[in-house]
């Protein structure tokens, strides 16, 4: 027979588990074991049953006055330049730079394989 077949087996785990994490963390690491399958039910259900997408139906409006004036805002800012880009301090060629860490130094794969 296999190993956790057993009822023996299990009783042993159990005492194992409650010498190694005390009676205070247990009820916790069960709280978490359960919502952490929970969420990952979820998300298989997410992935294999997509929700339908609603029909959208555009109403017509007439517009009868002039539109009101944007308000007065300022525009957001773009990211600094440095960010969206970095260059090889090597072959000084440009590269995206998707999460926009700030960089000194970079250097390429290709340059870093060349030596």
């Amino acid at each position: 027979m296999g190993f956790l077949s057993e009822p023996t087996h299990w009783i042993f785990i159990l005492i194992l588990l409650f010498v190694l994490f005390g009676a205070k963390r247990l009820p916790e690491l069960g709280k978490g074991l359960g919502e952490g399958l929970k969420g990952f039910k979820e998300g298989l259900k997410g992935i294999t049953d997509p929700t339908p997408a609603a029909p959208t139906v555009q109403p017509t409006v007439q517009q009868t006055a002039a539109p009101a004036p944007p308000l007065a805002s300022k525009p957001a800012a773009p990211p600094p330049a440095e960010m969206d880009y970095v260059v090889c301090s090597r072959c000084g060629n440009r590269f995206e730079n998707p999460l926009g860490f700030k960089v000194t130094e970079y250097v390429c794969r290709s340059c870093q394989s060349r030596g």
